[in-house]
Parts: structure tokens; C-alpha cells; sequence
């Protein structure tokens, strides 16, 4: 049986101005990494703060460990005055450059990309799936790749950009095309091809660290894992725990081996990220097969059908059917934000989505 991690990042924000707030993630680390399931990390930005979950089995394990730091790390921020939220993108930011987490790569990469880097308010949710060798990892990836524009549909979560709506569901994949290697993942012959590949890019001047391969989907060089970083960060952890389980359907799916990759043309899988990233579950999506539109009901009904069994095997089937039902009636996270903003304006927003993560 596989198993899976969960990564959430979160952003810090003061709770008067709305504003990232600088200098707070290394303590909240060190209050809460104590005595925890997982890893309490900082991130690039000195405002952000990131969990991992442990080794999870079972989708229970995984909402419990979440769950549990969510509510903690908003009450703590409570204490100080701030507001916490799961969001795609800070919804809006100081005129000057942000501080960046006390991290030497961290600096080496705000003097290197320092257009980029001071934009970088942007938090995602990573899943890593088990896998049982680098091979069949090269074999979910192909399998992945016609299903990651459809993932960022549904986790879509970062409609608001300095302080004005994008106009797109998730900003942060459109912002996250900047940097040097992005998008869906090319097609890989085998895990040979795959590694001479990933070893001639990271020669690059480019990439100047392994870390810069920011695909939506990854071998990861640190576990025997497939990475998806398709989805933003999420305002509840039951749609973190969603995505989580049906990228592990997706993952387990692709391993039996009973379903070989279609061909996708690679305009048509840019299309449809893109697509995604502009709608999420508010519109029509691209069809990586045919090039089409396809609803997203359409869609989730046919992603449920192909991993029934790998869902079933792990009992989250009935979860899966019923979660994915609920977030398409009521609205990704994306769908939430505009509802929110649009009953109090920004503090609004980020005092609905600080509830959220107590959810």
C-alpha cells in the first residue's frame, strides 16, 4: 500500500493592515515545532511558514496531523495580533521588497532572481506519493501529466494580487511561469532518459540548484517519492487531504500499469494549465486528450472512474465521491476568496480564511 505527505505553506499577515507580516515565521517555528507529527519549516519569504506532514498511511492520519497544526499555528497567531490564512497568493503587499527567511541558498537566490524573488508571495501545497522505484515514478509522471491542469483547476486558491482580483483563479501558476523551469513535465522514456535529462539542465546556468526544477510534477531527489506541486496552498485541510488522496489514486493508478499515458500534444497541455489557472472550477477546461472543452464535472466524473480501484483499495472512495462533490457545488478555495472579499474587502477575506484554517 502507498503512502503519501502532505507539505502546506502559509502566509503571516498583520492583522490591522493586511499586510505580510516580516519577521514572523522563525518564531512561530520554533514555538511550534515542539513536541509535533511532521516538520515545521520556514520558507523563502520571512512572512511564510510551512508544515510536513509525517509518513501517512490513511487520509484519517493525514486530517488529524494537519488539522491539529492549522489550529494551533492560528492560535498562536491570534496571540500576536495576526492573521494566518492558506492561500495561493498574498492578497496584497508592501510597495517595498520583502524580507527574505535568514537562509544562505535563500539569499543566493534573492541576489540571482531579486525581479522574481521580490514578487515571491506565493504558497502552494506539495503532495509526495510513494513509489516503488525511480521507474515506475517515470511511469506516473507520464500518467500524471494529462491530469495536472485539471488538479490546479480544482486547487485553485490565489485569485488576489495586489489587492485587486487577477481575474484568474490561481495567480500563483501564472506568477510561477516566471522561473526558469515550470509547466507540465516533458515526456520521459524511462528513468535513464529521464535523469540524463534532469543532469543536462541542472548544468545550466539557469538552474542553479536542483530545486529550480519547478515542474508541477517531480521525481523528488530527497525521497522515494513522485512530488505534485500543482495545487495552491488551501484555506481548509479536508481539500489539502482531497487532493492528497486523489494524486495517490492517480499515482497508484499509473503504477499498475493498466492505463499507458495518451499522447498529448505539449501546446495543448500549456493550453490547459493556463486554462485552469484562469477558471478553476468556475469554467470550462481543456481537454488534454482532445484539445476541446470539457466541464469540470465532466472531468471529476472521469477521474473517478479511472482510479476507482486505486480509491477503493485505500477505502477513500466514498470520502473522494462525496468531498469532490461538495467542493465543486460550493467552490474551490478560489470561489471562496471572491465571496469573502466581496462581502468586507481584503481584511474580510483574510479574517474568513484565518477561521478556515480552525476548520
Amino acid at each position: 500500500m502507498s503512502t503519501f505527505g502532505i507539505e502546506e505553506e502559509f502566509f503571516l499577515f498583520d492583522g490591522e493592515t493586511g499586510l505580510p507580516a516580516d519577521s514572523a515565521g522563525e518564531q512561530f517555528r520554533h514555538v511550534l515545532d515542539i513536541r509535533r507529527d511532521g516538520e515545521v519549516q520556514n520558507e523563502f519569504l520571512a512572512c511564510q511558514i510551512e508544515h510536513a506532514s509525517s509518513i501517512c498511511h490513511d487520509r484519517e492520519q493525514a486530517l488529524e496531523e494537519l488539522a491539529g497544526f492549522r489550529r494551533d499555528l492560528a492560535a498562536q497567531a491570534a496571540s500576536l495580533q495576526l492573521l494566518v490564512g492558506g492561500v495561493g497568493t498574498a492578497p496584497m503587499a508592501a510597495p517595498w521588497p520583502p524580507e527574505l527567511t535568514d537562509n544562505e541558498r535563500y539569499r543566493q537566490i534573492g541576489n540571482f532572481l531579486s525581479g522574481i524573488a521580490t514578487e515571491h508571495y506565493v504558497c502552494g501545497l506539495h503532495v509526495h506519493v510513494s513509489i516503488p522505484d525511480p521507474q515506475s515514478g517515470v511511469m506516473a509522471l507520464n500518467f500524471l501529466r494529462g491530469w495536472l491542469p485539471f488538479l490546479c483547476a480544482l486547487g485553485a486558491n490565489s485569485p488576489y494580487w495586489k489587492g485587486a482580483d487577477s481575474n484568474f483563479s490561481s495567480w500563483r501558476t501564472i506568477h510561477s511561469r516566471q522561473w526558469s523551469v515550470q509547466g507540465i513535465p516533458p515526456y520521459f522514456k524511462d528513468y535513464e532518459d529521464y535523469s540524463a535529462r534532469l543532469e543536462r539542465i541542472n548544468g545550466m546556468p539557469a538552474v542553479p540548484d536542483s530545486g529550480h526544477i519547478g515542474w508541477a510534477a517531480r521525481l523528488s531527489d530527497k525521497y522515494p517519492t513522485i512530488e505534485v506541486r500543482v495545487a495552491d496552498s488551501q484555506l481548509r485541510a479536508q481539500d489539502s487531504v482531497l487532493l492528497a488522496v486523489l494524486m495517490r489514486g492517480l499515482v497508484d493508478t499509473a503504477v499498475a500499469g493498466k492505463h499507458p499515458p495518451a499522447e498529448y500534444l505539449p501546446e495543448i497541455m500549456d493550453l490547459s494549465l493556463w486554462q485552469s489557472a484562469k477558471h478553476g472550477t468556475s469554467g470550462a477546461q481543456v481537454d488534454t486528450e482532445t484539445g476541446r472543452f470539457a466541464s469540470v464535472e465532466d472531468l471529476a466524473g472521469r477521474m473517478l472512474r479511472l482510479i476507482e480501484h486505486a480509491l477503493k483499495a485505500h477505502g477513500d472512495y466514498e470520502f473522494a465521491v462525496i468531498s469532490l462533490r461538495n467542493l465543486l457545488e460550493a467552490g474551490n478555495g478560489a470561489v471562496r476568496q471572491r465571496a469573502a472579499f466581496d462581502q468586507g474587502g481584503i481584511l474580510h477575506l483574510l479574517a474568513n480564511a484565518h477561521a478556515e484554517m480552525q476548520v
